[in-house]
Protein backbone atom coordinates (compact mmCIF):
# COMPACT_ATOMS: atom_id res chain seq x y z
CA UNK A 1 0.00 0.00 0.00
CA UNK A 2 1.17 3.52 -0.79
CA UNK A 3 3.33 5.00 1.96
CA UNK A 4 3.84 1.75 3.88
CA UNK A 5 7.06 1.41 5.89
CA UNK A 6 6.24 -1.95 7.49
CA UNK A 7 4.61 -4.96 5.83
CA UNK A 8 3.89 -8.30 7.49
CA UNK A 9 2.82 -11.43 5.60
CA UNK A 10 1.48 -14.24 7.77
CA UNK A 11 0.60 -17.61 6.20
CA UNK A 12 -0.49 -21.06 7.30
CA UNK A 13 -0.20 -24.33 5.39
CA UNK A 14 1.83 -22.63 2.71
CA UNK A 15 -0.90 -20.02 2.26
CA UNK A 16 -3.53 -22.58 1.24
CA UNK A 17 -5.69 -22.17 4.33
CA UNK A 18 -4.65 -18.67 5.43
CA UNK A 19 -2.81 -15.59 4.16
CA UNK A 20 -2.83 -12.22 5.86
CA UNK A 21 -0.99 -9.10 4.67
CA UNK A 22 -0.80 -6.10 7.00
CA UNK A 23 0.73 -2.71 6.20
CA UNK A 24 0.92 0.75 7.74
CA UNK A 25 0.33 2.65 4.52
CA UNK A 26 -2.15 5.39 3.65
CA UNK A 27 -5.19 3.09 3.80
CA UNK A 28 -8.27 2.82 1.55
CA UNK A 29 -11.33 5.03 1.69
CA UNK A 30 -14.54 3.16 2.67
CA UNK A 31 -16.22 3.93 -0.67
CA UNK A 32 -13.29 2.42 -2.57
CA UNK A 33 -13.09 -0.83 -0.59
CA UNK A 34 -16.08 -2.45 -2.26
CA UNK A 35 -15.12 -1.12 -5.69
CA UNK A 36 -11.64 -2.65 -5.32
CA UNK A 37 -13.18 -6.11 -5.74
CA UNK A 38 -14.96 -5.24 -8.98
CA UNK A 39 -13.46 -6.62 -12.20
CA UNK A 40 -11.01 -4.30 -13.96
CA UNK A 41 -11.04 -1.80 -11.10
CA UNK A 42 -7.84 0.24 -10.75
CA UNK A 43 -6.74 3.43 -9.03
CA UNK A 44 -3.66 3.84 -11.24
CA UNK A 45 -5.25 5.09 -14.45
CA UNK A 46 -7.10 8.39 -14.61
CA UNK A 47 -6.50 9.21 -18.28
CA UNK A 48 -5.20 7.37 -21.35
CA UNK A 49 -1.70 8.85 -21.11
CA UNK A 50 -1.27 7.29 -17.66
CA UNK A 51 -0.85 3.91 -19.37
CA UNK A 52 2.55 5.02 -20.68
CA UNK A 53 4.01 6.12 -17.36
CA UNK A 54 2.76 3.64 -14.74
CA UNK A 55 5.71 2.70 -12.53
CA UNK A 56 3.90 1.48 -9.42
CA UNK A 57 3.48 -2.15 -8.56
CA UNK A 58 0.18 -3.86 -7.86
CA UNK A 59 -2.43 -6.22 -9.20
CA UNK A 60 -3.94 -6.15 -12.63
CA UNK A 61 -7.52 -4.93 -12.49
CA UNK A 62 -9.16 -8.35 -12.24
CA UNK A 63 -6.85 -9.95 -9.66
CA UNK A 64 -8.69 -9.00 -6.45
CA UNK A 65 -11.97 -9.99 -8.02
CA UNK A 66 -10.49 -13.37 -9.02
CA UNK A 67 -9.07 -13.99 -5.54
CA UNK A 68 -12.36 -13.11 -3.86
CA UNK A 69 -14.25 -15.43 -6.21
CA UNK A 70 -12.43 -18.56 -4.97
CA UNK A 71 -11.87 -17.77 -1.28
CA UNK A 72 -13.14 -16.04 1.83
CA UNK A 73 -11.75 -12.52 2.11
CA UNK A 74 -11.72 -9.90 4.84
CA UNK A 75 -10.45 -6.38 4.15
CA UNK A 76 -9.93 -3.86 6.95
CA UNK A 77 -8.53 -0.41 6.28
CA UNK A 78 -8.32 3.06 7.77
CA UNK A 79 -7.03 6.35 6.41
CA UNK A 80 -5.45 9.03 8.56
CA UNK A 81 -8.41 11.36 8.04
CA UNK A 82 -11.06 8.84 9.12
CA UNK A 83 -11.99 8.41 12.78
CA UNK A 84 -12.84 4.71 12.33
CA UNK A 85 -11.70 1.94 10.09
CA UNK A 86 -13.97 0.01 7.74
CA UNK A 87 -14.32 -3.70 7.08
CA UNK A 88 -15.76 -5.68 4.18
CA UNK A 89 -16.23 -9.45 4.08
CA UNK A 90 -16.64 -11.47 0.89
CA UNK A 91 -17.21 -15.17 0.21
CA UNK A 92 -17.05 -16.61 -3.26
CA UNK A 93 -17.02 -13.10 -4.68
CA UNK A 94 -20.23 -12.07 -2.90
CA UNK A 95 -20.30 -9.22 -0.37
CA UNK A 96 -21.39 -10.72 2.97
CA UNK A 97 -20.84 -7.87 5.41
CA UNK A 98 -19.59 -4.30 5.67
CA UNK A 99 -19.30 -2.18 8.77
CA UNK A 100 -17.13 0.25 10.72
CA UNK A 101 -14.37 -1.29 12.81
CA UNK A 102 -11.59 -0.03 15.04
CA UNK A 103 -8.26 -0.20 13.24
CA UNK A 104 -4.85 1.43 12.93
CA UNK A 105 -3.96 3.52 9.91
CA UNK A 106 -3.15 1.12 7.10
CA UNK A 107 -4.66 -1.97 5.52
CA UNK A 108 -5.10 -5.61 6.45
CA UNK A 109 -6.35 -8.21 3.98
CA UNK A 110 -6.98 -11.83 4.93
CA UNK A 111 -7.59 -14.63 2.45
CA UNK A 112 -8.86 -17.95 3.80
CA UNK A 113 -9.60 -21.37 2.30
CA UNK A 114 -8.31 -20.95 -1.23
CA UNK A 115 -10.47 -22.80 -3.80
CA UNK A 116 -12.94 -23.90 -1.12
CA UNK A 117 -15.74 -23.63 -3.69
CA UNK A 118 -13.78 -25.04 -6.65
CA UNK A 119 -12.49 -28.47 -5.58
CA UNK A 120 -11.26 -29.32 -9.06
CA UNK A 121 -8.78 -26.41 -8.97
CA UNK A 122 -7.92 -27.13 -5.32
CA UNK A 123 -6.54 -30.52 -6.37
CA UNK A 124 -3.88 -28.84 -8.48
CA UNK A 125 -2.29 -27.02 -5.55
CA UNK A 126 1.14 -28.34 -4.60
CA UNK A 127 2.22 -29.50 -1.15
CA UNK A 128 2.36 -26.91 1.62
CA UNK A 129 6.17 -26.48 1.54
CA UNK A 130 6.12 -26.04 -2.25
CA UNK A 131 3.45 -23.35 -2.12
CA UNK A 132 5.35 -21.68 0.73
CA UNK A 133 8.43 -21.67 -1.49
CA UNK A 134 6.54 -19.71 -4.15
CA UNK A 135 5.50 -17.16 -1.53
CA UNK A 136 9.01 -16.91 -0.14
CA UNK A 137 10.41 -16.26 -3.63
CA UNK A 138 7.86 -13.51 -4.25
CA UNK A 139 8.47 -11.85 -0.87
CA UNK A 140 12.25 -12.07 -1.39
CA UNK A 141 11.99 -10.16 -4.66
CA UNK A 142 9.74 -7.51 -3.13
CA UNK A 143 12.08 -7.07 -0.16
CA UNK A 144 15.18 -6.72 -2.35
CA UNK A 145 13.44 -4.19 -4.59
CA UNK A 146 12.32 -2.16 -1.57
CA UNK A 147 15.12 -2.12 1.05
CA UNK A 148 13.55 1.00 2.59
CA UNK A 149 10.49 -1.02 3.69
CA UNK A 150 10.61 -3.46 6.61
CA UNK A 151 9.16 -6.74 5.35
CA UNK A 152 8.39 -9.77 7.48
CA UNK A 153 7.21 -13.19 6.31
CA UNK A 154 5.87 -15.68 8.84
CA UNK A 155 4.66 -19.24 8.40
CA UNK A 156 2.59 -20.72 11.22
CA UNK A 157 4.16 -18.30 13.70
CA UNK A 158 7.74 -18.88 12.56
CA UNK A 159 9.64 -15.98 10.96
CA UNK A 160 11.04 -16.91 7.54
CA UNK A 161 12.20 -13.51 6.28
CA UNK A 162 12.63 -10.22 8.13
CA UNK A 163 14.30 -7.08 6.81
CA UNK A 164 14.85 -3.91 8.81
CA UNK A 165 13.84 -1.37 6.16
CA UNK A 166 16.82 0.95 6.72
CA UNK A 167 17.30 1.43 2.99
CA UNK A 168 20.60 -0.48 2.76
CA UNK A 169 20.49 -3.25 0.18
CA UNK A 170 23.44 -4.96 1.91
CA UNK A 171 21.43 -5.38 5.14
CA UNK A 172 18.52 -6.73 3.15
CA UNK A 173 20.80 -9.26 1.43
CA UNK A 174 22.25 -10.29 4.78
CA UNK A 175 18.75 -10.98 6.15
CA UNK A 176 17.83 -13.11 3.14
CA UNK A 177 21.05 -14.78 1.94
CA UNK A 178 23.30 -14.68 4.98
CA UNK A 179 26.81 -13.60 5.95
CA UNK A 180 28.82 -15.42 3.26
CA UNK A 181 26.97 -13.72 0.43
CA UNK A 182 26.96 -10.22 1.89
CA UNK A 183 30.74 -10.43 2.46
CA UNK A 184 31.30 -11.20 -1.23
CA UNK A 185 29.26 -8.57 -3.05
CA UNK A 186 30.26 -5.38 -4.82
CA UNK A 187 28.02 -2.30 -5.05
CA UNK A 188 26.86 -1.19 -8.50
CA UNK A 189 26.16 2.43 -9.39
CA UNK A 190 26.39 2.93 -13.14
CA UNK A 191 24.81 5.37 -15.58
CA UNK A 192 24.49 4.63 -19.28
CA UNK A 193 22.77 7.29 -21.37
CA UNK A 194 19.38 7.80 -19.66
CA UNK A 195 19.53 4.60 -17.60
CA UNK A 196 20.76 4.36 -14.01
CA UNK A 197 21.72 0.89 -12.76
CA UNK A 198 22.08 0.21 -9.05
CA UNK A 199 22.35 -2.88 -6.89
CA UNK A 200 25.07 -5.43 -6.27
CA UNK A 201 26.98 -8.17 -8.07
CA UNK A 202 28.68 -11.06 -6.38
CA UNK A 203 32.30 -12.05 -6.53
CA UNK A 204 32.83 -15.25 -8.52
CA UNK A 205 33.29 -17.26 -5.31
CA UNK A 206 29.50 -17.13 -4.68
CA UNK A 207 28.47 -18.06 -8.23
CA UNK A 208 25.89 -20.83 -8.48
CA UNK A 209 24.97 -23.60 -10.90
CA UNK A 210 21.64 -21.94 -11.75
CA UNK A 211 20.32 -18.42 -12.32
CA UNK A 212 18.02 -18.30 -9.29
CA UNK A 213 20.32 -15.69 -7.71
CA UNK A 214 20.23 -13.41 -10.73
CA UNK A 215 17.45 -10.89 -10.11
CA UNK A 216 16.66 -8.04 -12.49
CA UNK A 217 14.31 -5.18 -11.75
CA UNK A 218 13.13 -2.44 -14.08
CA UNK A 219 11.89 0.60 -12.18
CA UNK A 220 11.80 -1.70 -9.11
CA UNK A 221 9.58 -4.24 -10.88
CA UNK A 222 10.96 -7.80 -11.01
CA UNK A 223 11.23 -9.13 -14.55
CA UNK A 224 12.68 -12.01 -16.55
CA UNK A 225 14.35 -11.08 -19.82
CA UNK A 226 16.69 -12.92 -22.19
CA UNK A 227 18.55 -9.75 -23.13
CA UNK A 228 19.45 -9.01 -19.52
CA UNK A 229 20.41 -12.63 -18.86
CA UNK A 230 22.67 -12.65 -21.92
CA UNK A 231 24.30 -9.37 -20.86
CA UNK A 232 25.03 -10.83 -17.42
CA UNK A 233 26.51 -13.97 -18.92
CA UNK A 234 28.86 -11.92 -21.09
CA UNK A 235 29.70 -9.62 -18.19
CA UNK A 236 30.87 -12.52 -16.03
CA UNK A 237 32.56 -14.37 -18.90
CA UNK A 238 36.07 -15.48 -18.05
CA UNK A 239 35.53 -15.06 -14.32
CA UNK A 240 33.11 -17.83 -13.43
CA UNK A 241 33.73 -21.44 -14.33
CA UNK A 242 31.70 -23.15 -17.05
CA UNK A 243 28.24 -24.07 -15.81
CA UNK A 244 28.24 -21.40 -13.09
CA UNK A 245 26.29 -18.14 -13.01
CA UNK A 246 27.27 -14.99 -11.15
CA UNK A 247 25.20 -13.57 -8.30
CA UNK A 248 23.53 -10.23 -9.05
CA UNK A 249 20.66 -8.01 -7.99
CA UNK A 250 20.27 -5.07 -10.36
CA UNK A 251 17.62 -2.39 -10.72
CA UNK A 252 17.42 -0.41 -13.94
CA UNK A 253 15.83 2.99 -13.57
CA UNK A 254 14.67 4.20 -16.96
CA UNK A 255 11.99 6.25 -18.67
CA UNK A 256 8.73 4.29 -18.44
CA UNK A 257 8.03 5.20 -22.07
CA UNK A 258 10.98 3.05 -23.16
CA UNK A 259 9.66 -0.18 -21.66
CA UNK A 260 6.32 -1.95 -22.09
CA UNK A 261 5.32 -3.87 -18.95
CA UNK A 262 1.97 -5.10 -20.31
CA UNK A 263 3.13 -7.83 -22.67
CA UNK A 264 2.57 -10.69 -20.20
CA UNK A 265 -0.38 -11.42 -17.85
CA UNK A 266 1.87 -11.70 -14.79
CA UNK A 267 4.01 -8.73 -15.89
CA UNK A 268 7.14 -10.87 -15.54
CA UNK A 269 8.19 -10.13 -19.09
CA UNK A 270 8.69 -6.74 -20.70
CA UNK A 271 9.53 -5.33 -24.10
CA UNK A 272 12.31 -2.76 -24.38
CA UNK A 273 12.26 -0.01 -26.98
CA UNK A 274 16.02 -0.43 -27.53
CA UNK A 275 17.33 -3.87 -26.52
CA UNK A 276 20.85 -3.05 -27.72
CA UNK A 277 21.21 -0.17 -25.27
CA UNK A 278 19.82 -2.27 -22.41
CA UNK A 279 22.35 -5.00 -23.17
CA UNK A 280 25.24 -2.53 -23.21
CA UNK A 281 24.11 -0.85 -20.00
CA UNK A 282 23.94 -4.11 -18.02
CA UNK A 283 27.09 -5.56 -19.56
CA UNK A 284 29.21 -2.50 -18.82
CA UNK A 285 27.78 -2.07 -15.33
CA UNK A 286 28.97 -5.59 -14.48
CA UNK A 287 32.35 -5.30 -16.20
CA UNK A 288 33.20 -1.93 -14.69
CA UNK A 289 32.18 -3.05 -11.21
CA UNK A 290 34.36 -6.15 -11.47
CA UNK A 291 37.20 -4.02 -12.78
CA UNK A 292 36.93 -1.62 -9.85
CA UNK A 293 36.83 -4.61 -7.52
CA UNK A 294 40.11 -5.82 -9.08
CA UNK A 295 38.48 -9.06 -10.20
CA UNK A 296 39.31 -8.81 -13.88
CA UNK A 297 42.47 -7.95 -15.72
CA UNK A 298 42.44 -4.41 -17.07
CA UNK A 299 43.02 -4.57 -20.85
CA UNK A 300 44.78 -1.21 -20.61
CA UNK A 301 47.03 -2.24 -17.74
CA UNK A 302 50.70 -2.21 -18.64
CA UNK A 303 52.25 -5.56 -17.74
CA UNK A 304 55.49 -4.86 -19.56
CA UNK A 305 57.39 -3.87 -16.41
CA UNK A 306 56.16 -6.80 -14.31
CA UNK A 307 58.92 -8.80 -12.66
CA UNK A 308 58.48 -12.49 -11.78
CA UNK A 309 57.75 -11.43 -8.23
CA UNK A 310 55.07 -8.96 -9.40
CA UNK A 311 53.40 -11.72 -11.36
CA UNK A 312 53.38 -14.06 -8.38
CA UNK A 313 51.59 -11.38 -6.37
CA UNK A 314 49.16 -10.84 -9.23
CA UNK A 315 48.08 -14.46 -9.52
CA UNK A 316 48.03 -15.03 -5.78
CA UNK A 317 45.25 -12.46 -5.38
CA UNK A 318 42.60 -14.49 -3.55
CA UNK A 319 39.61 -13.35 -5.58
CA UNK A 320 41.33 -13.90 -8.90
CA UNK A 321 42.46 -17.40 -8.00
CA UNK A 322 38.98 -18.36 -6.79
CA UNK A 323 37.37 -16.71 -9.81
CA UNK A 324 39.37 -18.91 -12.14
CA UNK A 325 38.50 -22.01 -10.18
CA UNK A 326 42.06 -22.51 -8.99
CA UNK A 327 42.72 -24.01 -5.58
CA UNK A 328 46.48 -23.68 -5.77
CA UNK A 329 47.93 -22.80 -2.40
CA UNK A 330 51.13 -20.82 -2.27
CA UNK A 331 53.78 -20.73 0.40
CA UNK A 332 54.11 -17.00 -0.09
CA UNK A 333 56.96 -16.20 2.24
CA UNK A 334 59.44 -18.69 0.77
CA UNK A 335 58.35 -18.16 -2.82
CA UNK A 336 58.46 -14.39 -2.63
CA UNK A 337 61.84 -14.50 -0.96
CA UNK A 338 63.18 -16.75 -3.69
CA UNK A 339 61.54 -14.65 -6.40
CA UNK A 340 63.13 -11.51 -5.07
CA UNK A 341 66.57 -13.10 -5.17
CA UNK A 342 66.08 -14.28 -8.73
CA UNK A 343 64.44 -11.07 -9.88
CA UNK A 344 67.60 -9.32 -11.02
CA UNK A 345 68.89 -12.40 -12.83
CA UNK A 346 65.78 -13.13 -14.91
CA UNK A 347 65.29 -11.25 -18.13
CA UNK A 348 61.69 -10.92 -19.15
CA UNK A 349 61.95 -10.06 -22.81
CA UNK A 350 59.72 -12.92 -24.01
CA UNK A 351 57.24 -12.28 -21.23
CA UNK A 352 56.98 -8.58 -22.05
CA UNK A 353 56.38 -9.22 -25.72
CA UNK A 354 53.80 -11.91 -25.06
CA UNK A 355 51.62 -10.17 -22.48
CA UNK A 356 51.29 -6.95 -24.44
CA UNK A 357 48.36 -6.71 -26.84
CA UNK A 358 46.53 -9.83 -25.66
CA UNK A 359 42.76 -9.69 -25.61
CA UNK A 360 41.07 -10.15 -22.25
CA UNK A 361 40.10 -13.81 -22.68
CA UNK A 362 43.58 -14.82 -23.86
CA UNK A 363 45.20 -12.87 -21.05
CA UNK A 364 43.01 -14.69 -18.54
CA UNK A 365 44.14 -18.07 -19.88
CA UNK A 366 47.72 -16.85 -19.91
CA UNK A 367 47.63 -15.80 -16.28
CA UNK A 368 45.87 -19.05 -15.37
CA UNK A 369 48.85 -20.89 -16.80
CA UNK A 370 51.22 -18.70 -14.81
CA UNK A 371 49.17 -19.37 -11.68
CA UNK A 372 50.18 -23.01 -11.85
CA UNK A 373 53.74 -21.96 -11.17
CA UNK A 374 55.12 -21.74 -7.65
CA UNK A 375 58.40 -19.97 -8.30
CA UNK A 376 59.60 -17.08 -10.41
CA UNK A 377 61.80 -19.49 -12.37
CA UNK A 378 58.77 -21.54 -13.38
CA UNK A 379 56.96 -18.37 -14.43
CA UNK A 380 59.84 -17.41 -16.67
CA UNK A 381 59.79 -20.89 -18.19
CA UNK A 382 56.04 -20.90 -18.79
CA UNK A 383 56.06 -17.52 -20.51
CA UNK A 384 58.61 -18.43 -23.14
Amino acid sequence: MLGAKNITIDVKNGGISYIRVIDDGSGILPDDMEIAFERHATSKIRKAKDLEVVKSMGFRGEALASIAAISKVELVSKTEKEDMGYKVVLEGGNLIDKHEEGASVGTSITVKELFYNTPVRYKFLKKDFTELGYIEDAVTRIALANPDISIKLMNSGKTIIQTNGNGKIEDCIYAIYGKEVVENILPVDYTYEDMHITGVIGKPIISRSNRSNQLFFVNHRYIKDKTLTSAAEQGFKGLVTIGKHGFLILNIDMDAKNVDVNVHPTKLEVRFKDESNIFKAVYHSIKETLLKGDLVSDPEKDYSDFTPNDMLKEVKNKDRVEAWGLNKSFNSSKEEEKAEKEDDELKFSDFKNTIKGLDEETRTKFVQEIAKATTAEEISSRTK
